[in-house]
């Protein structure tokens, strides 16, 4: 097989929200946007409502049609888009609960759809989405499912950021009889003052920072399709970014950017035999990689570029950026395996 494999350990999906769960005293969710974070929403939300979940987050209406269909009629769906221009039909159709983000998308929804219940989101300083405080009142809330907002700096628990929107947050909903939400992974962290009535947990659940001690729930394995010997002096891939110093065994791998590989860990990811580090030789192009297996006294079937030896985060930091971008770039072209 030609084609890297993706296994997914629903058992440590599992066992991250369960420990999230645990931190707080109120409900917790699950965020399973962007497709479960590149692992499948279908597959990851039922192995959490399996762990006792009954509320979830997608971004926008369209990726709430498969979980619908993977959960049934039961579990609560939220759309942190809200109710957009054109969302009628699909939110009364897969019974979707809008967190409605402007006056205009009050209006809307409650012109087109009365009676159907609807969430809001406030915007407390991140300024991205949600109702602005100059938009606000708290009357928009007495048929309100939820009322949340979202912490711009939740990842860094000391920047003063994260006290400035709990005290908006507080200010902006006091007196409020429904449930409110604010954090998500890193507001479960900062501690019980930003729980609320539900945490709304993503990256976490899929082996992200910031919860370090999440287990990690991606590996990805990636067979080695051809291997040659270069002398000193004679380079490899696109370039020809690297040229050997020595004499060298390059295996070359099937996977690239096309698989969400990104380009910019070109020469400065690793990929794993086993427990023996190999560092990628040269640039990541669109199928192939090329990989330094000098070290190696075989050569592997295959290479391991995600698993117990590096997670998302530590691939996110060879390639300058973060383990949300690793997962959710992570393309069709894997087998994909659940355990």
């Amino acid at each position: 097989m030609a084609t890297g494999t993706l296994t997914i350990d629903l058992a440590a999906l599992q066992s991250n929200w369960a420990a999230l769960n645990a931190m707080s005293a109120t409900e917790t969710a699950a965020v399973v946007k962007a497709d479960g974070y590149g692992l499948g929403s279908g597959r990851v939300a039922k192995a959490l409502a399996a762990a006792g979940v009954r509320q979830f987050f997608v971004a926008v209406t369209e990726e709430a049609a498969p979980l619908r269909a993977a959960l049934g009629p039961g579990p609560v769906i939220n759309v942190f888009s809200g109710h957009m221009d054109g969302d009628t039909q699909m939110i009364a159709d897969l019974n979707l609960i809008p967190m409605l983000n402007s006056p205009e998308q009050i209006s809307r929804h409650k012109t087109a759809l009365p009676g159907h219940a609807y969430g809001l989101q406030i915007d407390t300083g991140m300024n991205r989405l949600g109702i602005e405080a100059y938009d606000w009142s708290p009357e928009m809330a007495a048929e309100a499912t939820l009322v949340m907002s979202h912490l711009a700096c939740a990842d860094a628990p000391d920047h003063p950021a994260n006290d400035a929107q709990l005290k908006t947050f507080l200010s902006m909903t006091a007196g409020l009889r429904c449930p409110r939400s604010l954090a998500a992974t890193g507001g479960t962290l900062l501690g019980p003052d930003y729980h609320f009535d539900l945490t709304r947990p993503g990256i976490g659940l899929y082996g992200g920072l910031p919860f370090e001690a999440a287990q990690s729930v991606a590996t990805v394995d990636l067979p080695v399709i051809q291997t040659r010997t270069l002398q000193a002096g004679e380079s490899a891939g696109y370039g020809c970014a690297f040229v050997a110093e020595k004499e060298t065994k390059i295996a070359t791998v099937s996977a690239g950017y096309a698989d969400g590989l990104i380009r910019a860990m070109s020469g400065k990811a690793t990929l794993y035999a086993g427990d023996t580090p190999v560092p990628l030789a040269g640039r990541v192009s669109m199928d192939l990689l090329t990989v330094d297996i000098t070290a190696l006294d075989h050569v592997p079937d295959t290479l391991q570029i995600l698993g117990p030896h590096q997670t998302v985060d530590q691939l996110a930091d060879a390639a300058g950026t973060i383990g949300y971008e690793i997962l959710t770039s992570l393309g069709p072209r894997y087998k994909r395996v659940t355990k």
